[in-house]
């Protein structure tokens, strides 16, 4: 029997839906923790009392309904694995990406357990939000990478602009982090008696506010030297997408802490985080491009390059 195969373009709307189902768990999981639905099935890996389909009740059906697209989610990531098998050309660097993908979402799994079972300790909660920010990033890499011929690499930018791409990156990284705390402070701990982190809301949203007007001012910086550099189109329009997230996300973020921390804003604002990661992501990957002459296969895009930071490994 004949196996299947995958041409690039294909396999690369592979993997868009791995990378967009990624997102859309960050969002449902949120979804738990804001309804208050995180004990909704207190057993792990069924949902109470060794049964599999959680019970009609509200909270048990909200959080059973997330461990179903969980399952989803896994089918996507296995996709993209084994398209990476089947495509043609096969290749080894998006074979290990989508391998990664898997062993993510399988520590995905042990974690939420351990979440439950720990009864939403916030430790337990934080990881399971930052392992889902690194699973991300290893999809956003997977799709961009391949769109692009296999080989190396030049910078299209200058080494300042590089720097300031990493730079911006970690940024975004501290944010979210201490978004996560602020997060573990607050009043939506998924359970009315879950453990919350002993800080002052105000305290630690102080904290996060000026990691954020920190990534705002970088991200601002960044788009001047670009103009000045005058570098190609398509990486300007990248930066003024992230600054378009990122101050929405940064209004809704003042929106939501002045009114009182409502649990719908709540959501808009996990799902605003997700959109910040990967469009900082998307921008920094396009600041090198492959070497010109080398490879022939990609999907056409006019800009998919590769990240001279990331490729180095």
């Amino acid at each position: 029997m004949r196996v299947p195969t995958l041409t690039p373009p294909a396999y690369r709307r592979v993997t868009l839906f791995a990378l967009v189902a990624l997102t859309f768990i960050v969002v449902t999981g949120g979804a738990v923790r804001l309804t208050g639905s995180g004990l909704g099935c207190p057993d792990w890996p069924t949902c109470a009392e060794n049964r599999v389909v959680a019970p009609w009740e509200y909270h048990a059906m909200v959080e059973f309904v997330n461990r179903t697209i969980t399952g989803l989610v896994s089918v996507a990531v296995m996709l993209a694995v084994l398209g990476s098998l089947v495509r043609r050309p096969r290749r080894r660097d998006l074979l290990w990406l989508s391998v990664g993908l898997v062993a993510g979402v399988i520590g995905q799994i042990v974690l939420g357990g351990l979440t439950v079972l720990f009864e939403l300790r916030p430790g337990f909660v934080m990881a399971h939000f930052l392992l889902s920010m690194v699973l991300i990033a290893d999809a956003v890499v997977l799709h961009h990478r391949a769109g692009r011929p296999e080989g190396p690499t030049r910078p299209a930018v200058g080494s300042d602009l590089l720097a300031l791409g990493r730079l911006e990156v970690a940024v975004a990284g501290l944010a979210i982090f201490l978004g996560t705390i602020v997060t573990s402070s607050g009043p939506h701990g998924g359970d009315e008696k879950a453990e919350r982190l002993p800080f002052l809301l105000p305290d630690v949203t102080r904290l996060h506010g000026i990691a954020v007007m920190l990534f705002l001012a970088v991200t601002l910086v960044t788009m001047w030297r670009l103009r000045r550099a005058g570098v190609d189109g398509e990486i300007l329009r990248r930066s003024e997408v992230l600054l378009a997230v990122l101050v929405a996300q940064a209004a809704l973020g003042y929106v939501q802490y002045f009114t009182g921390v409502p649990a719908l804003l709540v959501g808009f604002h996990i799902a605003g985080a997700t959109a910040v990661w990967v469009t900082v992501l998307r921008l920094h990957l396009a600041f090198s491009v492959p070497v010109a002459g080398k490879g022939t296969e990609g999907d056409g895009d006019s800009v998919e390059p590769w990240s001279v930071a990331l490729n180095s490994g």
